[in-house]
């Protein structure tokens, strides 16, 4: 009989592409989301807030997933700062209620829970560390950071009190074919491919192009989450990265080599972030050594699936 996975957030960018990941290894798959309205990816999506835990563990007892991928929630740092009680709401008091239900639950005792949080939660990095593992104390500068920090402080508490299991992935920058705007890859390629309909002026508005990001693409992501599902340990936490800094002026390089017309670069102050982390490189040794994952996709592939995506749309 084939694993049952459970995705919640399904109809995101990243739940949509781990889906198909899961399908390609042989689950059965059971999105769910706020407002689904079409299947994904032919896994089964249903309805489902987040904010009531007897109607979470109903849904549980009635499908009895094998292991639940918790990816419903905010993404963005951005956004965060406008909405810092909805990014709270999104993303702490939804996962509790999510876990409780899970205690509720009949599959209390066999089910593994992967919980999602980020490279936003180690936030300022001392200037004596050079590489950022999984035990480096987390200084997170922003609410969305501050409430993926609060998240995998509870789940050290599930697992240690209640003895959930759960792990915990910290991916750090998501990049990939249909993510939305508002995240530097997309946001350059979306403003090319509008430069290159003649839908826009040839001027590319940036932010800050010295800030050094550590980029991964989200099938790489996806596949690391089936294996931390498969072989990850009950309460630890896992960083998911490349291991390379990147600097946001490469990426808008490459961008460039690959339009089809000459494009003028503007900086725009108001596409700074409010607080700017100190990014130094990223190690993702333990997930390798537990799990045998390593990244596939190079970042060059990566930053051309995404500009053809907004080129086909």
């Amino acid at each position: 009989m084939k694993p049952i996975a459970m995705v919640t957030g399904a109809d995101g960018f990243v739940g949509r592409h781990l889906i198909r990941k899961l399908l390609s290894c042989g689950y059965d798959v059971i999105g769910t989301s706020r407002s689904p309205h079409q299947t994904a990816h032919d896994g089964a999506v249903i309805q489902l807030s987040l904010d009531h835990s007897p109607r979470i563990a109903e849904v549980l007892n009635r499908y009895k997933p094998d292991v639940i991928f918790h990816l419903a929630g905010e993404s963005s740092v951005r956004r965060s700062w406008n909405d810092i009680r909805g990014t709270f709401q999104s993303n702490v008091m939804a996962s509790i209620n999510l876990l409780e239900a899970v205690r509720m639950s009949d599959i209390v005792n066999s089910v593994k829970i992967i919980t999602v949080g980020s490279s936003e939660e180690y936030g300022i990095i001392p200037d004596h560390v050079s590489t950022i593992d999984e035990t480096l104390p987390l200084q997170p500068v922003s609410p969305y950071g501050v409430s993926k920090a609060s998240l995998s402080m509870l789940v050290k508490q599930y697992a240690g009190v209640y003895g959930l299991s759960i792990v915990h992935a910290r991916p750090f920058n998501h990049i990939g074919p249909g993510q939305s705007l508002g995240f530097v890859t997309t946001d350059f390629a979306h403003q090319i491919v509008q430069i290159e309909k003649g839908l826009r002026e040839p001027v590319l508005k940036v932010g800050n192009l010295s800030a050094k990001r550590d980029f991964l693409d989200v099938r790489d992501i996806a596949e690391a989450y089936v294996l931390l599902a498969e072989h990850g340990r009950k309460g630890e936490v896992y960083n998911i990265c490349s291991g390379v800094l990147t600097e946001i002026q490469s990426v808008l390089a490459e961008f460039l080599q690959m339009a089809c017309v000459n494009i003028r670069v503007e900086r725009d102050p108001a596409l700074y972030r409010p607080v700017e982390s100190r990014y130094v490189r990223a190690s993702n040794r333990k997930i390798r050594e537990h799990t045998g994952w390593t990244p596939k996709i190079d970042l060059r592939d990566s930053l051309r699936d995404i500009l053809d995506y907004f080129r086909q749309q």
